[in-house]
Parts: structure tokens; sequence; C-alpha cells
């Protein structure tokens, strides 16, 4: 997680707040590449595609010879799989007792198209690079399980922002794949409406400076990554705990100015950001809701910018699945706005009651 910073899984604000490690995760992990041949995009473009995957646990076999304890976690816009090490997420789930207990599951962690380590535009296609969409990134992930791991079905998928969007998009196009979803900010809807506006404005500032030149740029595109940057530090913040924390105009300013120093040193290639805003076009499940018929537990926070509250869309899509729980964590100066969902604090215990639940 050292290069997010158009993130949407982890604003800078909760960067900047993280606790250190109880442990460290990344060594008692393993990582692999995984090539996905002849991979066909939904634009009929096809190419050799990399998948990065790290893993925790060790997978085990049922008397069927199918691998029965795998959990899939998958991590929003501009993350990777090594963002869910961050001490308030591993540390709550993945140690003994804990709900992803790593001596009991086999926890595997992509990075998604255009993500982490995985192929993307800046390898060198830049704007040549496949325009991959949520159906591709998703179908990637299926065929990286399959011929990868040797996974088949698993136990769950959690997701966080955009993975909580793919989270959706495996149960309405591979329904029963996963015995239950953990689906964490985010609606079902076609992203539309200031969501989709704020994304776009993102894209826009970055392709609107000069030196961006059509993606072949010398230099980073410095002006317009500033204001995408600028986006994303509103749109992923807790706005009680910004007013409670930055209480006058020298405070305000002053955070600013270090949060964006901080963006600034591990910044994302700009074609990147650009791919990954845009990738969620295509993402709209809500007309095959019904076909959700295993154990769901959907939380939005409701001081979240980019999925407010206030559309009332969570709570009526939510009765259209069979097994769904809806959860709207109310906001406090605690929480952490849109980023509330990699805080496992807030929602561990209704995780762990899921995991309990029978399931297909």
């Amino acid at each position: 997680m050292r290069k997010l910073i158009l993130a949407l899984a982890a604003p800078l604000a909760a960067l900047l707040s993280a606790p250190s490690h109880a442990e460290d995760w990344q060594k008692r992990s393993a990582e692999r590449d995984v090539t996905l041949k002849d991979f066909r995009f939904s634009t009929g473009e096809t190419m050799d595609l990399r998948l990065h995957v790290t893993t925790l646990g060790t997978p085990r076999k049922g008397p069927d010879g199918r691998i029965d304890n795998a959990v899939m976690v998958l991590h929003g816009t501009g993350g990777s799989g090594w963002q869910f090490f961050r001490p308030q997420f591993a540390d709550e789930l993945f140690g003994k007792g804990q709900p992803l207990d790593i001596t009991k599951y086999y926890v595997i962690l992509p990075d998604n198209i255009g993500h982490g380590k995985s192929s993307k535009p800046s390898d060198g296609m830049k704007m040549a690079f496949p325009r991959y969409a949520y159906a591709d990134m998703v179908a990637a992930q299926k065929r990286m399980l399959a011929e990868g791991l040797g996974v088949d079905r698993l136990e769950l998928i959690l997701g966080t922002s955009m993975g909580c969007m793919h989270a959706f998009v495996w149960g309405t196009e591979y329904p029963g794949v996963a015995r239950r979803l953990a689906p964490f900010a985010c609606n079902t809807m076609e992203i539309a409406g200031r969501n989709r506006m704020w994304r776009q404005m993102s894209i826009d500032a970055i392709k609107a400076d000069p030196l961006w030149n059509g993606g072949n740029y010398a230099s980073p595109p410095e002006s317009g990554l500033r204001t995408a940057r600028y986006l994303s530090m509103i749109a992923g913040g807790n706005p009680v705990a910004l007013q409670d924390q930055h209480p006058t105009r020298e405070k305000a300013e002053k955070y600013l100015a270090g949060a964006y120093a901080a963006a600034v040193k591990g910044s994302l290639d700009a074609n990147d950001q650009i791919y990954q805003l845009d990738s969620s076009r295509d993402y709209n499940p809500e007309p095959k809701l019904k076909a959700v018929t295993v154990p769901v537990l959907w939380v939005n926070s409701a001081d979240d910018f980019i999925n407010p509250p206030e559309l009332g869309l969570a709570q009526r899509h939510a009765k259209r699945m069979k097994q769904a729980k809806f959860i709207l964590l109310p906001a406090t100066r605690d929480t952490k706005g849109h980023s509330t969902h990699t805080w496992a604090k807030f929602w561990k215990k209704d995780l762990a009651r899921l995991l309990r639940s029978k399931a297909p």
C-alpha cells in the first residue's frame, strides 16, 4: 500500500492516523504472479495478463478434494492486496481466534487489473492498455483463483469500496461461488450522480493538464494530479472528524499542506489513475440482485461522501436479496468517512456472525 494515493480504500487522513502494527503480517504471507494467457477483455482485445496475489494461511481440501477454506478480500480503487496488512484491518481479523484467523482460513488478497503489481498501463502500454472495466476485473479474479490457486469456491468474499462492488458482481454474475458476501462501502446501482461526477472531474483534470500529452508525458502532469488528489481527500474524509481535528483556518490549511505533501511522495501514475477511476463505468448489478441468495453482510457508513446515506439505495436494494443484512454505521468523530470500511473494529462482530451463519 505504499503507492495508495487516489485510493478510495484508504484516504490520506486514515493513513496518517493509522496505529503501528502489532504484527508484521507481510512476513507471514506468500506472494506470486499468476499469468492469464490470452485474457479477453470486454473490448474484444486480448493479452497475457499478470495478476499479482498475496496469500495468508494454508489451503485445506475437503472430502470432495476441493479447497474449502478460501476467503478472498478485494481492495478499493487505487489499492492493492497489501493494504489489508494495515493494523486496523489485519490485527483485528487475522490473528488466532479472530474472524479471519489464518490458522483456519486461506486468505487471498489479489491486486486487481491496473493496480499494485498486476498488469497496468504504466507497465509500458500507457493509454494503449485495454480499457478494462469491472466485468473484466472480476473475470480475471475468477481465472486467477482457478488457474493459479486451484480454488473454485469461496467461504467468503469481503470487498471494500471497489471491492464491495466487485462482491456484488460476483453475487449476480457467478451466484453461489462464494458462500457468503461482505460488501462494505458501496451501492448496487450504476455509478451516476455525484459519484460519477467527482470521478470524471478527476479524470478531466489530469487530461486537461498540457503535460499529460495524451498519456505520453515526460514528467507527471502535476497540475491535473493536484486536483485529482484534492478531490480524493474530500471524497474520502469524515467531515465531523475533519472539523473536530482542524477547527481553525490555520489548522485546516496546515493539515492540507501536510497531507498533500505525503500524497505526492507515493503518487500513482496518472494514466493508471485515469483507468482506475473509469473502470466502474459498466457497474450495475441492480437488475440481477434477486440472484443473490447467499448470506450477505452489507455495511455502509453515514459519513461516506461517495455513497451518501441520503440516497436510501442500500436500504431498498438489500430487501431484494434473500439473506441480506444491511447496516448503516452512524457518523461519529471516530469513524473514518468512506474508509470506515477498512477499520474492522466498526463491523468485526457482525462479520463473525456472518461467518457463523448457515450457507449453501
